[in-house]
């Protein structure tokens, strides 16, 4: 091994911030544990929030519906319809800043649901069902409205806290004068995902929605009989699950991950998240990085660079990882010597082989809780969305190496990933027309 390499490598063991921390079957068995609590209604970190949403109806032809996609950095609308099966037509397609979002501060719950309202002028009158793909863990009730938990992803709109959604939104309708008789359904994007997979002509024995881009998060169809805090569901049916997987909370993680979550907003919450998603990899890799400067690992330039810089940018990071010497990258510039760019090469590509490593272990666990995907002909669709996961070097490759090493070597399950363009919208569309 590169002593540089070897380097690094004994920096973040140091830590606890290696890859070989995590073992995928270890880690999969308590992700599992905690899906089975949280559908028991015990004491989890994972939500498995059920969304009341059957996933075995047919898709109306022909039918416009209302779509909304708040994600973590963008506002989307449009209006869609099928004019047949797995074939959507998307038109008055319209992106805006997410409200309470970047330089907004914090807003009001006022301000919140007018400026949504705001953005809805164009497509108002389209149709009388909205599908809302509403990306932050909300509980959805039966009525198909949502309220929201608590929000991530640093959006700052704290009043909209406990707040029905769907509700909101048509009073903020009705307020600015817009036409508001409208049937409103919630969902996560992850659900959302979910059923733009389904939607597809291609058929699976399961289907899973899985979200890495700002933040991190899973859903998947969960056998109603399994769902033991809901009393009352029609065991012969079953439905999508919000895990809110992002909030798992005991993969631990190492020293220099609890010094960067205790920085954020709120430490206690979306600790996995804060360990593999878009919003944190940057700012985490920072956090890493200025302790391998202080403790001498860097020339005087480079230590010097590292220790100024008041943020990195995930893009920064992953054009360094896949040019590290390219003098107009920030990082790559301040690299005088071979072992500075060799060490700081190999910290950032541990973060993101550890990334994919624990990001494996969630999606094998979801898998192998699904019951389904023995029969290699008929797979579990992963339905996969994000730019994150797309876009970091090497970190889709990862997973994927991971999950057929453990999945179709040791469990025998089997997958195929799929990617669908506006998945969240398109789901969005499946669900409003659904309700």
């Amino acid at each position: 091994m590169n002593k540089y390499v070897k380097t690094g490598i004994n920096f973040l063991q140091n830590y606890r911030m290696d890859p070989e921390q995590y073992n995928i079957d270890e880690s999969c068995t308590l992700f599992l544990k905690e899906m089975t609590k949280g559908l028991n209604g015990g004491k989890s970190s994972l939500m498995m929030i059920p969304t009341y949403i059957d996933t075995e109806a047919d898709i109306p032809i022909g039918k416009p519906v209302i779509v909304l996609d708040a994600g973590g950095t963008n506002f989307r609308v449009a209006t869609i319809k099928f004019d047949k099966p797995g074939v959507p037509t998307i038109i008055k397609y319209k992106k805006f800043p997410m409200p309470g979002s970047g330089n907004d501060g914090n807003i009001s719950k006022l301000e919140f649901f007018d400026r949504i309202a705001g953005f809805m002028e164009e497509s108002a009158e389209d149709s009388s069902k909205i599908g809302f793909c509403f990306s932050y863990p909300t509980e959805i009730y039966p009525s198909g409205d949502g309220r929201l938990i608590h929000f991530v992803k640093e959006v700052k709109a704290p009043e909209v806290e406990g707040s029905m959604i769907g509700e909101n939104l048509l009073a903020a309708l009705k307020r600015t004068g817009l036409n508001a008789d409208k049937d409103i359904v919630i969902l996560n994007d992850t659900v959302a995902t979910l059923l733009a997979g389904k939607a597809r002509k291609k058929k699976y024995d399961s289907y899973i929605g899985f979200i890495l881009g700002t933040g991190t998060n899973c859903s998947y169809i969960e056998k109603n009989s399994n769902i033991s805090k809901i009393p009352g569901l029609d065991n012969n049916h079953s439905q999508a699950i919000n895990t809110e997987s992002g909030q798992f909370g005991l993969f631990g993680g190492g020293i220099l991950d609890k010094e960067f979550i205790a920085t954020t907003d709120k430490p206690s919450e979306g600790k996995f998240e804060k360990m593999v998603s878009g919003a944190y990899q940057g700012p985490l890799a920072l956090t890493v990085l200025k302790r391998a400067a202080a403790d001498g690992l860097f020339s005087e330039k480079l230590s010097t660079g590292i220790l100024n810089l008041t943020k990195l940018k995930p893009a920064v990071m992953d054009g360094f990882l896949n040019y590290p010497r390219d003098l107009l990258n920030p990082i790559g510039n301040l690299c005088s010597t071979d072992s500075d760019r060799i060490i700081i090469f190999t910290i950032m590509d541990q973060l993101i082989e550890r990334a994919a490593k624990l990001t494996a272990a969630q999606l094998a666990a979801i898998v192998l809780k699904t019951g389904k995907g023995d029969d290699p002909t008929s797979p579990v669709c992963i339905a996969a969305d994000g730019t994150t996961y797309y876009k970091s070097k090497g970190l889709k490759f990862r997973t994927e190496f991971y999950l057929k090493e453990y999945l179709e070597n040791i469990k025998n399950r089997y997958v195929d990933f799929c990617h669908l363009d506006d998945a969240p919208l398109i789901g969005a569309a499946v669900a409003g027309l659904l309700q």
